[in-house]
């Protein structure tokens, strides 16, 4: 079977969970599927850290175009290449292409529908316009929780619930449980001004729906309670959009010489801050899935999530949730888990049995069979 992937994503300099996913899953098809042929469709150049591994069976395709190159180029050498399945694996479809070739698209997240303020008026009505294209062209619909795939059927009732499969996403085991020298781990922690075991960490992009104020309030809680005089907090990420109002409340926190501005990292400075946090937070608001919680349960860390949208799809009873809206309830929670040795083992022995319910193989898998039903 011939299988094209539009992969232009992987060119881009910033790094979220949606290219994490697609880079990942490629780590795979390859070499679980070897008698199907993947064509792999790009504009420039990859990122040096999302570039895909090579396969006898994988033809990387990079293919130009000035304008719509969706619309036009990929979709004209989708055409001409005569495949039989195009897998998109972002919210995004050619209007034109040959009627034999089964399109297949993932819808990460309906965001942009729950949460319209934390956009801009362009970057909305990009989605919308996108989104509502992939769903009315898609054959199948790959949706990344049950979450999403609800918000699918209340937003575009038009679906049919069957054409829609829930394929989780999975972590990376190699990274996030590889070990270090200590010497290593010491390195990459003090180039951040960082000691092991001494801070909250945050990992995600600097975006209104990720909730950054509410941690960084219930940071300043903490720290006012003075139970916690050497804890800084660490927000490792990439601004994303709309960030100006969380950078604002970061310049002007109390606890500003706390907090940490990792901008963006390697993908292993990554997984040796991970393991050098006391507590990870993902307070975001809205998740399509949270692939972050599973790096966090792989590294051995105790989770507080907010109790919202995926969340507890992926979370599980491995995390402490909390009330997104609730600073208060966010400072309790991290502080009784900083008091307890026993909270954090026991937190920490449920996310690493969490973790067998994740993978990327199995991902990989279940999305080829998809493709290929």
């Amino acid at each position: 079977m011939k299988i094209a992937i539009q992969a232009a994503d992987l060119d881009n300099n910033r790094i979220d969970g949606t290219r994490v996913y697609l880079l990942n899953v490629l780590k795979y098809l390859g070499k679980i599927s070897p008698e199907d042929d993947f064509f792999i469709y790009h504009k420039k150049e990859f990122n040096p850290e999302l570039v895909p591994p090579e396969f006898t069976n994988y033809v990387i395709k990079k293919v130009s175009s000035p304008f719509l190159w969706t619309q036009t180029r990929f979709a004209w050498e989708v055409w001409k290449e005569g495949v039989d399945v195009l897998w998109m694996p972002m919210h995004n479809a050619p209007l034109f292409g040959s009627k034999k070739t089964k399109k297949v698209v993932t819808i990460h997240d309906l965001a942009f529908k729950r949460f319209s303020e934390a956009f801009t008026k362009g970057d909305l009505f990009k989605l919308n316009l996108l989104t509502e294209l992939a769903i009315k062209k898609a054959d199948k619909i790959i949706a990344v929780s049950q979450s999403t795939k609800r918000d699918i059927l209340e937003f575009y009732p038009e679906i049919n619930p069957e054409d829609i499969r829930v394929i989780y996403h999975g972590f990376d085991a190699e990274l996030f449980e590889k070990r270090y020298s200590e010497e290593k781990r010491n390195s990459v922690l003090k180039s951040y001004k960082l000691k092991a075991k001494s801070y909250i960490l945050y990992v995600g992009a600097i975006q209104p729906r990720k909730n950054l104020k509410t941690l960084i309030r219930a940071f300043e809680s903490l720290k006012g309670s003075g139970e916690a005089e050497d804890l800084k907090l660490v927000i490792s990420g990439s601004k994303a959009w709309r960030w100006e109002d969380t950078i604002e409340a970061v310049e002007k926190s109390s606890q500003r010489e706390n907090i940490i501005l990792t901008g963006r990292v390697s993908f292993e400075d990554l997984s040796i801050i991970y393991r050098g946090a006391s507590v990870f937070v993902f307070p975001s608001l809205y998740e399509g899935f949270g692939i972050p919680v599973l790096e966090a349960f792989a590294s051995g860390v105790p989770a507080v999530v907010s109790r919202n949208s995926s969340l507890e799809e992926v979370g599980g009873e491995a995390v402490e949730y909390f009330d997104g809206s609730d600073a208060g309830d966010l400072s309790k929670k991290i502080g009784n888990i900083l008091k307890s040795d026993e909270i954090q083992r026991s937190m920490v022995e449920k996310g690493k049995k969490r973790l067998k319910n994740f993978s990327w193989e199995k991902c990989a898998r279940e999305t080829l069979g998809f493709l290929k039903s």
